[in-house]
């Protein structure tokens, strides 16, 4: 009789603990869901500002013909951005970087294209133009609060995973540490602004 009992005991807790490690897992598995659905929505917005990018060169090139270098290099931009794909299950740091890098280049090539308008009083008042910059304007904001998002999210997973108990069964099953976007280098300088 003590036997059976301390089998049923023994069973009892092995339950306990594989039901304990069951949850701890599912709870793992809907965080990093979470940060994949949230890189999704990064990814979205980086794909709508990469839409919107033909229609403002086609724009432009209307009235700025001789402008070509400025377009070609947002065209090239654009092009080598939307290559990259990602699975947000499987990002790294290198990865991100990469990632960010080449939407900082698109970025750049945007704000050199917008200086190179200046010129052109007349595209400055055309319709298209501004409509066009304005949802421009509308998607880098969406891009930010979106990157924030996953931020907040990567950093919800990655303290939910490097808890204690979490933590072991975390190295077990495979869930890794996600990175975060990051600052562009020098950003921390405010610009000058001369009159």
């Amino acid at each position: 009789m003590k036997k059976t009992t301390t089998l049923i005991g023994v069973i009892a807790v092995i339950v306990l603990a594989i039901l304990w490690g069951v949850k701890i897992n599912n709870s793992m598995v809907a965080k990093e869901e979470s940060v994949s659905k949230a890189w999704s929505n990064v990814e979205s917005q980086y794909q709508r500002r990469a839409d919107l990018i033909p229609n403002l060169v086609n724009t432009v090139k209307g009235y700025a013909q001789h402008e070509s270098e400025t377009l070609e290099s947002v065209i090239a931009a654009r092009a080598a951005a939307t290559k990259v794909t990602i699975d947000p299950t499987q990002l790294t740091e290198e990865q991100l970087q990469n990632y960010q890098q080449l939407q900082n280049n698109v970025g750049s090539a945007l704000g050199r294209l917008i200086a190179t308008v200046e010129q052109y009083p007349d595209l400055k008042a055309n319709q298209n133009f501004m409509e066009l910059q304005a949802q421009l304007e509308g998607t880098e904001n969406r891009i930010s609060v979106e990157r924030q998002n996953y931020n907040n999210i990567a950093s919800e997973y990655n303290t939910y995973i490097r808890k204690f108990p979490q933590s072991l069964i975390a190295g077990i099953a495979g869930f890794d540490k996600k990175p975060y976007f990051k600052a562009e280098a020098g950003s921390e300088t405010a610009p000058k602004v001369e009159f």
